[in-house]
This record gives structure tokens, C-alpha cells and sequence, in this order.
């Protein structure tokens, strides 16, 4: 595991795909109980393709699904730089072996530095503000469902970003795929 925050500027320039992914883990509050919200987004795109939602904080619910997710969504065809805060689902063994075998660099923010994952928080407090703090989810199983809507309908597919010049991570995705059929 590398600490190696240097790579993971934030400025882009990412033009393929599985070329940089960022993740990180939060809560979602319910009346049944917390839920845990893993994420893996990709920087060229700011695609979600990967994400789990967990009653328990196990790395095999968490960032191993994940990334599991992620990878059956967007194979790793290059050389592919992860990064991550420095949470305990990132750094223990049942993680770290499903990067064995793959062109994978892990790379692992510095000690209490939130701005090594900035992409990765900042859609985390873009979730909470336009989906999570309007609902009290009585359920676990409304929660789930409310997630399920805001990341695969609403933020992949309808929210524009103004770093992909006003464009959906799918319509940016798209433009990376025509661009590189064309080339």
C-alpha cells in the first residue's frame, strides 16, 4: 500500500477511462439503523461504478463489493491508480487481495488529510445534500431504494457536472468512447 496523494491531483485531464478511480465509505441514517455506503468513481468520467450499501461496516460488504462492482462495470484494461482515505476496508488483506493479479497501484490519502479524496467527498456531500437530508428512511429497505435511484437514475445518468463541461458522467462516457473509437 503507497501513500502517494501527488498522484491523485484533481486538476483532470484523465482521457481513459479505469485509468483513475477514487473511493471512499459513509453512514446513512435510518430508523431500522445505519446503512454503509461505499462508492468507486472514476475520474475521467466522475462515473459511480462501483458502489455497495452494507448493514455492517466488514470490508467484504463494503469496499470489496465495491470494487467488484466496479470492475465487472468498467474492466481494468491499463494500468489503474485506486486511491482511498486510509480506512481499515481499504487497507486489510481481504481489500488488498482483490487488487493481487491486477494492474492496480493503490494509493491511500496522507494521515487526516481529506482533501487527498476531495472528488470522493465532495460526492458524498453533494448525495447528502440532494437526496440523504431530505428523507427519514424508515426503512433500511427505503434507503436502499432512494440510493439505488440517485446514483444509477439521477446522478450517473441526469446530473450535469460543470468539470465535463456541463455533460452526465454517461454522456461524458460516451464522448471518451466515440473520441477513442475515432483515434
Amino acid at each position: 500500500m503507497l501513500i502517494l496523494p501527488e498522484r491523485c491531483t484533481w486538476s483532470g485531464g484523465y482521457v481513459r477511462p479505469a485509468e483513475k478511480w477514487v473511493s471512499d465509505l459513509t453512514y446513512i441514517r435510518t430508523l431500522e439503523g445505519w446503512l454503509y455506503l461505499t462508492i468507486v468513481l472514476d475520474l475521467a468520467d466522475r462515473k459511480v461504478v462501483g458502489w455497495a450499501l452494507s448493514e455492517t461496516m466488514e470490508a467484504d460488504t463494503t469496499t470489496v463489493a465495491a470494487f467488484q462492482m466496479a470492475i465487472r462495470n468498467r474492466p481494468i484494461f491499463y494500468s489503474l491508480l485506486f486511491h482511498s482515505d486510509r480506512g481499515v476496508q481499504y487497507a486489510c488483506s481481504a481489500f488488498r487481495e482483490q487488487l493481487e493479479g491486477k494492474p492496480v497501484l493503490q494509493s491511500m490519502s496522507r494521515k487526516g488529510n481529506c482533501w487527498d479524496n476531495a472528488v470522493a467527498e465532495s460526492f458524498f456531500k453533494t448525495m447528502k445534500t440532494e437526496m440523504v437530508y431530505h428523507h427519514q428512511f424508515a426503512t433500511r429497505q427505503q434507503a436502499r431504494l432512494a440510493t439505488f435511484e440517485y446514483i444509477e437514475g439521477f446522478y450517473n445518468r441526469k446530473r450535469r457536472h460543470s468539470a465535463l463541461g456541463y455533460l452526465t458522467p454517461c454522456q461524458y462516457e460516451e464522448l471518451l468512447y466515440n473520441q477513442t473509437v475515432a483515434a
